[in-house]
């Protein structure tokens, strides 16, 4: 949505805050035979005169008509946050769908409740079919609309798919394998961020964390993601597209010697892109930088906070169970052996 702010509109004030916008559903009528209302509550983040977009707890946007509304108010904080849901209670395939606003490919389309991404090959999670949910055809029609999706961007066919599901199940027996490797299994933890916050010790103030809002080439370099291998517009999209995010990093005298990037999309942080340069290890970087974007996080408004790690990285892991992180589910990236 292009915006061109109106002066003196009675929304400006509510942009940035969480609200809710009660409008009428056009062509429908209500119990009482008058208008059927509805209400959406989330961040108001911006509108155009016509316009309000706003973002749901999941992260995902929603847009209202500015001509429907009826009422639009701020939400107590208070208030809203005794409703919001447990990192626990969200389902895999719900949790799966949030990662993805996090991590954004440059092209993605819907196939039923699956997503095909793609984003010329850089990451994964940005170029496999996440397999979440009905795909809204047949499942043989769905792995051919897979392949042919992939064939269409030049990348190898590969899909994500959730362990101990039908769907795992069900690729393992159309003989989709695998990638091998370290890469092959992944493990998906939640923590509530205010648990992190509590968790950490007091610190002296001897290393300073960097937060920054645009990503940078120094930052790029020292994440040691092989950023050079793809098109740079892949790799911005993909991380510094999100209307949240913010790039920490901790600088040495060689440089930067670890980084980390946080995103928030509604009460959801993610944070990924954790890295400490081997000669600035076991130092306590990365616990710093987790800390604070934790931080920063709570104060955009998440309250729970998810991470993606392999399932090999055995010190990252004993390192985020120390703040209070769990499994929420694992997954897989499986291609077709023929």
């Amino acid at each position: 949505m292009s915006v061109r702010r109106r002066s003196l509109s009675r929304f400006d004030a509510l942009v940035g805050h969480r609200v809710v916008v009660r409008s009428t559903v056009p062509g429908e009528r209500g119990p009482s035979g008058g208008p059927a209302f509805t209400d959406v509550i989330g961040r108001l983040l911006d509108h155009d005169g016509t316009t309000l977009r706003i973002q749901r707890r999941d992260g995902s946007e929603v847009d209202v008509a500015t001509s429907t509304v009826v009422a639009a108010k701020t939400v107590p904080e208070g208030r809203a946050r005794v409703r919001t849901r447990p990192a626990l209670d969200y389902s895999p395939e719900e949790l799966a769908e949030i990662c993805t606003r996090g991590w954004p490919p440059r092209v993605l389309e819907p196939l039923g409740r699956w997503s095909l991404r793609a984003a010329g090959g850089f990451s994964g999670r940005a170029n496999s079919a996440g397999v979440h949910g009905d795909p809204g055809t047949g499942f043989e029609d769905a792995l051919a609309r897979v392949e042919d999706f992939y064939v269409s961007q030049s990348l190898p066919p590969k899909a994500q798919v959730i362990d101990e599901t039908p769907w795992a199940r069900r690729f393992t027996d159309a003989g989709w394998t695998g990638i091998g490797g370290t890469r092959d299994h992944a493990v998906v933890q939640v923590a509530d961020v205010a648990t992190v916050l509590s968790t950490a010790p007091a610190r002296p103030s001897d290393v300073t964390v960097t937060l920054e809002p645009t990503l940078t080439a120094d930052w790029l370099a020292a994440a040691e993601r092989d950023a050079d291998a793809y098109d740079p517009h892949d790799v911005q999209h993909v991380l510094a597209s999100p209307r949240f995010v913010v790039f920490a990093s901790v600088r040495g005298d060689q440089g930067l010697e670890a980084v980390a990037r946080m995103v928030v999309t509604g009460e959801w942080a993610g944070l990924s892109s954790v890295h400490t340069s081997p000669h600035a290890r076991r130092r306590g970087h990365a616990a710093r930088l987790l800390e604070a974007c934790a931080e920063w996080a709570r104060d955009e408004g998440a309250d729970k906070v998810y991470l993606q790690t392999m399932q090999h990285n055995t010190a990252a892991l004993a390192l985020y169970a120390r703040y209070g992180f769990v499994t929420h589910h694992t997954y897989r990236y499986v291609t077709p052996t023929r």
